[in-house]
This record gives structure tokens, C-alpha cells and sequence, in this order.
């Protein structure tokens, strides 16, 4: 499938994945497909109330929360409206 340019991220490793809309309401909730296989991540973030989060799962399926220093707009893709949700 094809997503526009400004929803797809590199990685950690240098593979290419794409910011999916999970869920929003007060807060936005996304989280990662690669690009390559098609495949969900593990990995998802959040947003509330303009602080950015990771959310880490634990093997003990306890999740950890990060939170992401600085200011940064990024664009997540809406796959049910087929469109880029601006955060």
C-alpha cells in the first residue's frame, strides 16, 4: 500500500514504518507498521495534552511510558478515512 511521505518514519534500525491512527478523543493514540512486511509493530505512543509518549511493553505485560523531550509536529495516517491526521 502506498502512504503518503510525511506519515513515514525510519526506525532505530534504518527500516522505514508508517504512524497509524489507533484511537483519539482527548488524546491521540498511534502506532507503527512496517513498511516492508506490512506488519503491526509492538510499539505504540500517545499524546495528551501536548506531551508525546512512548509506550514501551515489558515482558511481564506491564507497558513503561517515555516521555519525548522537546516539541515536534508530526502526521499521523488516518487508515479509515484514508487521510493525515495533523497532531
Amino acid at each position: 500500500m502506498d502512504y503518503p511521505e510525511e506519515v513515514i518514519t525510519v526506525n532505530k534500525k534504518g527500516k522505514k514504518e508508517v504512524r497509524v491512527l489507533i484511537d483519539k478523543g482527548k488524546y491521540v493514540r498511534y502506532g507503527y507498521i512496517d513498511i516492508e512486511t506490512g506488519k503491526k509493530q509492538s510499539k505504540t505512543a500517545l499524546i495528551l495534552n501536548n506531551e508525546h509518549y512512548f509506550i514501551i511493553p515489558l515482558k511481564d505485560g506491564k507497558s513503561l511510558f517515555v516521555k519525548k523531550e522537546g516539541k515536534s509536529s508530526i502526521k499521523i495516517w488516518d487508515k479509515d478515512n484514508k487521510k493525515v491526521y495533523p497532531t
